[in-house]
């Protein structure tokens, strides 16, 4: 199955005074699969372009105590279907009018795309969700983000070794203290890792525009 990526479509949505924070989608590192490496690279490129500079933007990670959240509006939906992630990362960026960006790479929806519209398409309410379902967000300014995250992909290993999906063709993120502590940030407990842990509404009041 196809699906059309709605880049060409973001004009109905974005103004333009807005600056994004990367010119397209196209110009991203993307590997399927790895979204809290592809978020990674794409905050390492933010840094880059913008020397170092890291206002507003955070890496956002969207899970739940059992780590079954469903998420529309992805390329890997069947028509009007979510699909159902263990985890998600995804980019937000605060602009300086105060309006919020979500750079999603798996999504359809317009790169970046308006927090609103974001949260109305891809999220939706929480009403009609199971309590099993709902979900979580760990939000993490970019800088921390660069600095804590390492991952040595062996979650993406099956009890033979073997790759589920192939890997990036970069070597592993790590850090001096560690090669592996994804599940930190997977962990929607607020006492765990670096960041804010926020349910759907609380994330929903802290970053629209007021």
């Amino acid at each position: 199955m196809s699906f059309l990526i709605q880049d060409d479509v973001q004009e109905e949505y974005i103004s333009a005074d807005y600056a994004p924070v990367t010119s397209s989608r196209q110009e991203c590192i993307y590997t399927s699969c790895y979204c809290e490496e592809n978020i990674w690279k794409l905050c390492e490129h933010v840094k880059i372009q913008n020397q170092g500079t890291f206002d507003h933007i955070y890496a956002v990670f969207i899970s739940n105590e059992r780590r079954m959240v469903p998420i529309w509006r992805q390329k890997s939906s069947r028509g009007d279907q979510p699909v159902i992630w263990d985890y998600h990362v995804i980019l937000l960026h605060k602009s300086q009018s105060e309006q919020s960006f979500i750079y999603d790479l798996d999504t359809v929806l317009p790169f970046p795309c308006p927090f609103d519209v974001y949260v109305k398409e891809a999220l939706q309410s929480e009403e009609f969700i199971k309590p099993a379902f709902r979900r979580k967000l760990r939000v993490i300014p970019a800088d921390a983000y660069m600095k804590n995250f390492a991952s040595d992909r062996s979650h993406m290993k099956d009890v033979s070794g073997a790759w589920r999906m192939p890997p990036p063709p970069y070597p592993c993120i790590e850090t001096a203290e560690s090669k592996m502590n994804l599940n930190d940030f997977i962990c929607m407990d607020s006492h765990v890792g670096c960041g804010n842990v926020y349910n759907l509404t609380e994330f929903i009041n802290q970053f629209e525009k007021t």
